[in-house]
């Protein structure tokens, strides 16, 4: 069983910085892919950041510049750094991560990021 622990959200005034953290409980070897999703209310869930074993990354076009994201893979930890926050980046922010042996996707329970205008 994969466990997923979210961490950083609350309340930002525009422009503002905010820093997720989840930590994952599964044996190093076996993760692939780690990153962050979003759901806005009223809205579907959406990529942000990911982020392979290898360190390559990929972002939603509307977070480029702003966002960063990283992995500890030591300590089978992922990050969200997230500057220059904007009033529609408000949503529950979800961690993400794809393990490789067997192949299969876990979601953490989400942490909600508010920014006010």
């Amino acid at each position: 069983q994969v466990q997923l622990v979210e961490s950083g959200g609350g309340l930002v005034q525009a422009g503002g910085s905010l820093r997720l953290s989840c930590a994952a409980s599964v044996s190093t070897f076996s993760i692939g892919v780690m990153g962050w999703y979003r759901q806005a209310p009223g809205k579907q869930r959406e990529l942000v950041a990911t982020i392979t074993s290898g360190g390559s990354t990929n972002y939603a076009d509307s977070v480029k510049g702003r966002f960063t994201v990283s992995r500890d893979n030591a300590k089978n930890t992922v990050y969200l750094q997230m500057n220059s926050l904007k009033p529609e980046d408000t949503a529950v922010y979800y961690c993400y991560v794809r393990t490789v042996l067997p192949r299969m996707d876990y979601w953490g329970k989400g942490t909600l990021v508010t920014v006010s205008s």
